[in-house]
């Protein structure tokens, strides 16, 4: 998939209220879920311990941590869009989060996303609230819904 691309803030503030192109499937490995384990210190053994997940686990396998997946928008946005005149970007904060199903080890996710708000932040910035859903492929219920906020500046 090819990113939309826009000129200046302008040209992108007519994206309020419209959906952005779906992204690419990514897969989830259990070595990315291990990386974001050891990079958090979040080693529950739901995530990180194969066998028993496959023996105790509702699931059957081991998953991925609910915030890899909400930590996931900034790279999986990237790839929606870009502004040409765009020199940085911040994550800026969340205002919603929730994680209604389980994300097995290697399933694959993309994103859906909706520009909700944009806001002028001065310093050549901008506020943009976005409305993120992240599928997994073949289940009817995300892995993630969330109202992410991210400042751009030109």
């Amino acid at each position: 998939m090819n990113p939309v691309i826009f000129e200046d803030f302008e040209d992108f503030k007519s994206m309020i209220g419209k959906p952005l192109p779906k992204g690419n499937w990514y897969l989830v490995t259990q070595e990315m879920i291990n990386d974001f384990a050891n990079a958090t210190l979040d080693k529950q053994w739901i995530h990180v311990d194969e066998k028993r997940a496959k023996n105790e686990s509702p699931f059957k396998s081991t998953v991925a941590h609910g915030f890899m997946s909400v930590s996931m928008i900034s790279k999986l946005l990237e790839e929606q869009f870009t502004i040409k005149s765009v020199k940085m970007g911040l994550n800026y904060g969340l205002n919603k989060v929730r994680f209604p199903n389980p994300v097995p080890v290697n399933s694959e996710l993309r994103m859906h996303a909706t520009v909700k708000e944009i806001e002028d932040l001065g310093l050549n910035g901008i506020k943009i609230t976005f409305l993120c859903t992240i599928e997994i492929k073949g289940q009817e219920k995300p892995a993630c819904v969330a109202e992410f906020l991210a400042a751009l500046f030109e």
